[in-house]
Parts: structure tokens; sequence; C-alpha cells
């Protein structure tokens, strides 16, 4: 049982909490005889949540899930929840001191995720940062069931990390943990999507004064409009319709 608030948000919940409680959290619990699943919830993840039983089953039984997304903040500020930007963290921005406290814990890591060589650049960044830091990793492009994936899991089982980073893009990354996870010698599963793709700059995430006001998304969709006009232009304003209506509902009662 973890000790943060807990807050729901169209029947998903997410807990409040700062930067520096959950890395304290994730560096705990790795140093513990269990597994811990640490989720987050951003737009996207309360819309699959709303629209797949099995994806909201998976969030709700996480055992501690961090807001990732602005949109997140507002809707449940809409809701009464009280909250700020500093209940609000996203992965690029705190990776490097994640990686320093798991190397002081003696805590290993080990990143599951992205591109072949992206994973590979990422290590040689936070060994710059975390020289005495326990580490490894493997691309995330292999197929997620077969041969392919038991060589894949082998490999993660070999190394026996405390901390299994693992960043597939939603909702892949939390099947994959769910079908995978009993079989996998690790203490924590920590599902962070693209994370790796921005903290190396394989991916651009957009200026300072955007991100640090939840306007990352408009970067990606202009970058990448094609890909991710769906999730954006229509789940964004599902989501606050969404909410707005569980609000009028709610005044009804």
């Amino acid at each position: 049982m973890n000790k943060f608030e807990e807050l729901s948000l169209l029947g998903t919940k997410f807990h409040k909490l700062k930067v520096n409680e959950l890395i304290n959290y994730i560096v705990t619990s790795a140093q513990q005889n269990k597994k811990t699943i640490v989720g987050n919830v951003n737009v996207r993840a309360i819309n699959f949540a709303y629209e797949l039983p099995w994806y909201k089953n998976f969030i709700n039984k996480s055992d501690v899930v961090f807001c990732d997304g602005f949109g997140v903040l507002l809707g449940a500020k809409m809701c009464g929840h009280c909250l700020n930007s500093s209940n609000r963290m996203t992965c690029p921005d705190y990776i490097e001191n994640l990686a320093s406290s798991c190397e002081k814990a003696n805590v290993s890591l080990f990143l599951l995720a992205g591109k072949p060589g992206v994973a590979e650049q990422a290590v040689k960044k936070l060994r710059l940062i975390a020289p005495n830091l326990k580490i490894d990793s493997h691309h995330g492009y292999f197929d997620k069931s077969g041969t392919e994936n038991e060589l894949v899991i082998e490999r993660i089982n070999q190394f026996q990390p405390d901390v299994l980073y693992v960043g597939f893009g939603m909702p892949v990354q939390e099947r994959w943990i769910l079908d995978n996870s009993s079989r996998i010698n690790a203490k924590v599963f920590l599902p962070l999507g693209a994370c790796l793709d921005f903290y190396t700059g394989a991916v651009y995430r957009g200026p300072r004064w955007m991100t640090n006001r939840g306007l990352e998304w408009l970067t990606r969709f202009f970058t990448e409009p094609q890909r991710l006009w769906e999730r954006y232009v229509v789940g964004n304003p599902l989501f606050f319709y969404r909410v707005l209506r569980q609000l009028s509902k709610s005044s009804k009662v």
C-alpha cells in the first residue's frame, strides 16, 4: 500500500504525488521482494481506460499511478480535485534523477524501449550522470509473442533488473506487462512510452516554455500530423466531452 491520496477521473484512478515522491517510491519498491506496477495516465490513457475494460483494470490495479498530462490535471480540477502543475510529471524531465537515485541505492535498471540504438544512446547518457549505475537495455522493436519475445525475456532475466522500464507506447506496453510480468525477474515495472525518444532527442519535444505549459502535444502534432491527428484532434475534445458529461450527470443526482 502507498500513502498517496487516490483520485478518480472517469472511473480511472491516479495518485496525487510529486516527482521526488515518485522516484523515492520506485527506488524503495525496487528493494522489496515483490513485484510492483507503476502506471501513469494522460488524456490518451484515460480514453483507453474508458473504452478498454482490461486497460482500466490494469491502471486501477497498479500499485501507484502518476499523472503525466496537463489535460488530466485540468479534467481533475473540473471535477473538484485540488491539484497543481507539480502533481504532473513527465519521464524525460526526471529520468536522470531516477538514475542517480538508483545508483545511490544500488538499484539496477533495464531499458526496454525505442527503435534499435535509442535505448543504447540513453544508457550512454545516463552513465554520464550515474557512472556506477547497473544498467542494460534492449530495443522495443521485437515480436511481442513467440520466440523473439522469449529471447528478450531471457535476456532481461539474465540481468535480473530491480526496475524494468517498458516503452512500447500505450496500450501495447501495458498489455505486454500483463501478459509477461509473471515470468520476468524484475521488481518494479515502469511503462513510460516514448520517454527515451524524447530524452535522447530522437523525437523533438518542443521548446521548454511549451512543455512546461502542457503544450508539448502541439509540437508532436505538427511534427507527425498524419500519425497523431486522431490522438489529439479527436482524443482531446472527446476526453473533455466525457468529463463534462459526467459533471452534468453528477449535478442532476
